[in-house]
């Protein structure tokens, strides 16, 4: 077992890469990991005992169960269970209801039915980018549009306001802020929604709230979690992986030439760059049901484990040569959407998307570059997920 951490680091050095307190004792998989509650929890940073944790149905995500790894406020820990709906933070059999319900529309097939509307809006987006003239934000102009304008559609929630849910999604994903704070805006979101709801109950149309109200027995709160957690997952984390990975590759000349040579590597340059940065950086957080061992270690019943992903899909066992970016690397199985019944419900949504807005990108722009210097790049800071506040670029 590696050294007990104090916290669990957050700062990076270098924007591409997870704490170097972290990358540091990689070599060891199971640490012992102190919480602001005071609770004695585990970090996991290799590769494949973070698969296991992830597959074990004995560890749990239910939100009642584990510890915080930010302290907002006077109430370290959530004293309720998710509310109905809410299937993120709960288990099976429940999880399992819920995720079923919306399995059949982010399938590998309804992708590749979506891909040429996903074309269409980046292709309109980085229109009007050329219009603007350099330099511009890659966030706010191309970026944070693309997924957000693709989930509003999927989900019928009107793109004129996006101002409103982009904001208060910001906030729910902000570590510095407080309980109080974090719970105005996801009350804010669940009214916006409850009346969106209300009203496709009433007035069906094609997209995924619709169908869900048209589901029988499913209530107006379950409707209204289901798409709270949909919308606020749907563009935060796509939209800093399009900013990120396109940072990752100007800063990487040479594999940025490799992929303008040949764009037939898009998909593995995908998957390279989810890999790379992992953009979910806190990693996710399960809870021990019974006592568990793992790699010699007893994880005792009511522990919490933190399985770090970036620092997983950076364990040299798995990835020779890890910490470089190499866009050729056969990479499979990496960690960035997880693992095990909770992955990302939405990873082949986030495909398609990076798939398109890179490929769309380089070939409107083939000589797009920094606008400014690194350093003065900011990076997004007490986050949930990493990624800069801007990237000015030009061509």
């Amino acid at each position: 077992m590696g050294e007990p951490l104090a916290s669990l680091p957050t700062r990076r050095d270098n924007p591409f890469d997870p704490p170097p307190e972290l990358l540091r004792i990689r070599d060891e998989p199971v640490h012992r990991l102190s919480f602001p509650d005071g609770h004695a929890g585990w970090l996991v940073t290799g590769y494949s005992t973070a698969r296991k944790v992830l597959a074990d149905r004995r560890f749990s995500v239910r939100q009642e169960l584990r510890h915080e790894l930010i302290s907002r406020g006077s109430s370290p820990r959530p004293e309720e269970p998710a509310q109905p709906g809410f299937f993120a933070r709960m288990d099976p059999p429940e999880h399992t209801r819920y995720r079923r319900l919306m399995t059949a529309h982010f399938t590998v097939r309804r992708m590749k039915h979506l891909t040429t509307r996903v074309e269409q809006i980046t292709r309109e987006r980085l229109d009007a980018m050329r219009r603007l003239g350099p330099p511009v934000d890659l966030v706010k102009e191309f970026a944070l549009p693309i997924p957000s304008t693709v989930i509003c559609e999927l989900l019928g929630v009107p793109y004129a306001d996006h101002e409103f849910f982009q904001g208060h999604s910001s906030t729910m994903v902000a570590l510095d802020i407080s309980r109080e704070a974090f719970a105005g805006a996801m009350s804010a979101l669940r009214g916006y929604l409850a009346e969106l709801a209300a009203a496709k109950r009433a007035g069906p149309t094609d997209d995924m709230i619709s169908v869900l109200a048209r589901e029988e027995g499913l209530t107006d709160l379950e409707i209204v979690n289901i798409a709270l957690l949909l919308l606020v997952a749907g563009h935060e984390t796509t939209a800093n992986m399009l900013t990120l990975g396109t940072y990752a590759l100007l800063r990487n000349p040479e594999q940025l030439a490799l992929l303008r040579s040949d764009p037939s590597l898009v998909e593995a340059a995908v998957e390279e760059l989810l890999r790379y940065l992992s953009v979910v950086h806190l990693g996710v957080r399960r809870v021990a049901l019974e006592d568990v061992e793992l790699d010699g270690m007893t994880v005792g019943a009511g522990e919490t484990v933190v399985v770090s992903l970036p620092v997983a899909d950076r364990d040299p066992e798995r990835h020779p040569n890890p910490d470089e970016l190499d866009l050729a690397r056969p990479v499979g199985g990496h960690l960035a959407f997880g693992h095990g019944v909770h992955q990302c419900l939405g990873q082949q949504l986030a495909r398609t998307e990076l798939r398109v807005g890179y490929t769309e990108l380089l070939r409107k722009f083939p000589s797009l570059r920094m606008a400014v210097s690194p350093s003065a790049v900011a990076m997004r800071e007490n986050t949930a997920t990493s990624g800069v506040q801007s990237l000015p670029v030009a061509w």
